[in-house]
Formats: structure tokens, C-alpha cells, sequence
């Protein structure tokens, strides 16, 4: 049977469970980093309205898509102040590569007026003095910001230690059992806060997202070939069609939040 944390009435981690499972944390990232490498962060990261964009574009798409949109967009309209005065249409063309271009747009622009209304300019720059919380609780309360949005922004802005959660993220911790399967990607982030190993939160973050593309994949683990699989607690790995290898790295290593300029 998977493993299922101790956990007090409002759902904390009770000591000894944390203990553990801190330790299971560091072992996994351990066997990430041996396997798929130390990823390290650029010397200057975007300011964080570029990265709340962004991070908008990336949703329900891949990055490589993503990616193709955000460029686009800045190519056509360089500054935000130009893309909060652009007609819908022509920021639904600019970005229609990053799918959803309708509803994107038209929270791009919505984000971009509150931005403007609420601090003056197209400029989120005062949240480099705020705490995590801060941002979070700010970057929230916009339409169609959620708080994977808010922590990607803390996370590849910002350069704060922390740990975004998305689907992908939240099934290989659950497959891992560092989390119950049950509940979603803001209680994954949540109880992991208590366990992810200091100072590893953007490496912890990115070999996860990597691991999921390679190895650890929704619909077809490789299990047989997986470098965590003493780690694993997924109760249907040993009924696995194993495939003969591991996705090239390749095509599977673009991470679009690293790529923002």
C-alpha cells in the first residue's frame, strides 16, 4: 500500500512524518541531480511583469509553444504599455501559437490595466522588497493568476527558494509519496513546503518537470528504467508495458521560464 503521511486535523505534517519525509526529499533529489544533472538558474533573471506573462502563455501548452507566443509578442509589441494599447485581435494573432489566444489575451490585457491602475506603471518592481507571502497574496487576486502563476514568478523572477507545483509536479510527488494521490497541485505545494530540501527549490522544481517528460510520464512510466523506482509507492508500476528507452533529453529539456528575455 502506498505510504500515507501522518497528518494532524488541519491537515500539518506531524513531526516524525516530516522527519521522513524531509529525508525521502533529499534522497530523491539527490538521485535527480546524479541523474539529469544540477540545473542552475542564469546570472539575470527577467523582472517579474515579463515573467507573470509569460507564465500566463504557458498554460495548458507546452513551452516550446509558449515560448514561440511570448516571443512573438514582444517582437511585435515591445514594451507592455504597447501591448495593453493593441486591439485584442492583434494580440490574439501574435500569440495564437500558444493556443487558447482568445482567453489569454484577454487576461494579458486585463493583468496589464490592473498592473497599470494599481501601481502607476507596467511595473511589478516594488515586489522585490515583499515577502513570499506578499507576492503570492497580491499576484492571486488577478484574473487568471492562480498560485503555481505566483510561485513561478517568486521562483524564475524573483530567485526566491521556492517550489511551484503543477499537475505534473503534483503526480510524481504523489507517485513518489511524498503526498497523498488525493487533493491537487495547491495542496501538493502546500505540504511540501515543509519537506523540500533548503536551497533546492528551483533544482528540486526543474529535474521534476524533466523527469516527468523522461521517464515518469502520465500515460506511460517507464518504470522499469526509472532511477527512483525503490522511492516510488505507484501501486500500478509493476504492471507497466515498459518501453525500451528513455526520451532523448533533447526535445525534452526546454523549460520556457528559463527562457524568458
Amino acid at each position: 500500500m502506498p505510504h500515507k503521511p501522518d497528518r494532524g486535523s488541519r491537515g500539518a505534517l506531524s513531526g516524525d512524518s516530516r522527519r521522513t519525509l524531509r529525508a525521502k526529499a533529499r534522497r530523491v533529489a539527490r538521485h535527480l541531480e546524479k541523474f539529469l544533472g544540477l540545473p542552475k538558474q542564469g546570472e539575470s533573471l527577467p523582472p517579474p511583469l515579463d515573467m507573470l506573462i509569460a507564465t500566463i502563455l504557458s498554460q495548458n501548452t507546452n513551452d516550446k509553444n509558449s515560448h514561440r507566443a511570448y516571443t512573438r509578442l514582444r517582437r511585435k509589441y515591445p514594451r507592455w504599455e504597447d501591448v495593453a494599447r493593441a486591439p485584442v485581435r492583434s494580440v490574439i494573432a501574435a500569440i495564437r501559437s500558444g493556443g487558447m489566444a482568445n482567453q489569454k489575451a484577454a487576461r494579458i490585457k486585463e493583468v496589464l490595466s490592473t498592473v497599470r491602475n494599481r501601481y502607476g506603471s507596467y511595473d511589478l518592481a516594488e515586489m522585490y522588497q515583499w515577502t513570499d507571502q506578499a507576492v503570492i497574496d497580491e499576484l492571486v487576486q488577478l484574473n487568471g493568476v492562480g498560485l503555481k502563476t505566483a510561485a513561478c514568478v517568486l521562483l524564475f523572477s524573483l530567485r526566491r527558494d521556492v517550489f511551484p507545483v503543477d499537475t505534473h509536479v503534483h503526480r510524481i510527488c504523489s507517485r513518489l509519496g511524498l503526498v497523498p494521490g488525493t487533493g491537487g497541485p495547491e495542496r501538493t505545494f502546500a505540504l511540501m513546503k515543509a519537506i523540500v530540501p533548503k536551497g533546492k527549490g528551483y533544482s528540486f522544481h526543474t529535474n521534476l518537470i524533466r523527469f516527468g517528460r523522461r521517464v515518469c510520464r502520465s500515460g506511460n512510466p517507464a518504470c522499469g528504467l526509472c532511477p527512483l523506482v525503490k522511492e516510488c509507492v505507484f501501486v500500478r508500476k509493476r504492471g507497466i508495458v515498459l518501453p525500451r528507452r528513455i526520451i532523448s533529453k533533447s526535445n525534452h529539456d526546454f523549460m520556457l521560464l528559463d527562457n524568458v528575455s
